[in-house]
């Protein structure tokens, strides 16, 4: 399986790949650039999120991956819903921030019960 920082940089990638497809309009235009930017964030974030200060630190920067992704999959379900046509990598890609988010969650409650634990010793 591919590990997440190759991961979250193929998705980042591949929503500019799938950007750079879309019509250029004031409409179109707003819509890319927030997917660009949540997509972006997602990859970026994760990467940070592998050099935390603290257990806290590690927490925040996964809360911003799960934000983003969240906001990712927001972007790419609004333009499934505006497309005349099926496009099945605005799918593919919304299946991958949608996994991304849920492996996110997983870690970052694996990483809460870590800190409760050490709590509680």
């Amino acid at each position: 399986m591919e590990d997440l920082k190759t991961r979250t940089k193929r998705f980042t990638i591949d929503c500019w790949k799938l950007c750079s497809t879309l019509p250029k309009s004031r409409e179109y235009n707003n819509l890319v650039f927030q997917l660009l930017k949540s997509s972006s964030s997602v990859g970026a974030n994760w990467r940070a999120s592998q050099r935390p200060k603290s257990d806290a630190d590690f927490i925040n920067k996964l809360k911003i991956v799960e934000e983003e992704a969240d906001e990712s999959c927001f972007w790419l379900e609004i333009l499934i819903a505006i497309s005349e046509t099926e496009n099945p990598e605005a799918e593919r890609l919304l299946n991958e921030s949608s996994e991304i988010l849920v492996i996110t969650v997983a870690s970052i409650n694996t990483m809460r019960k870590k800190i409760n634990t050490k709590k509680n010793d």
